[in-house]
């Protein structure tokens, strides 16, 4: 059991997707995801950033609408260079950067074929 998604974005634990959230939080500059509404804190997320969508989006259920999909992937395309930098996490995630540019794959099909991405 897990979260899978459609597009080839995510395939795994729903524990490797939190570890990635939390990686992306930290190299976002936002700091710690715990810290934030939805995961035990009472930090508002940002609403200007589309990363936000992806920070604040449910593991287990749900869509990412299309027409967020290139906003995001653009975000995710400028954290990859410190994602290289964090390396490899192993388990379902391996390197941080690979398995943030499979996701950026992924949306960019959805937001090309106008599709959301789904979270099942």
């Amino acid at each position: 059991m897990g979260l899978d998604t459609s597009h080839d974005c995510w395939h795994g634990a729903y524990s490797s997707f939190n570890r990635w959230r939390t990686e992306l939080c930290k190299v976002s500059g936002y700091g710690v995801l715990e810290d934030y509404h939805g995961f035990g804190g009472d930090t508002p997320w940002p609403k200007e950033d589309p990363l936000t969508i992806l920070l604040y989006h449910s593991d287990c259920d749900g869509e990412i609408e299309w027409k967020d999909c290139n906003p995001i992937a653009d975000r995710l395309e400028r954290l990859i260079p410190a994602l290289k930098i964090a390396g490899n996490c192993g388990g379902h995630i391996g390197n941080y950067a690979e398995k943030t540019q499979q996701f950026i794959d992924g949306l960019r099909l959805a937001a090309s074929e106008k599709e959301n991405v789904d979270f099942h």
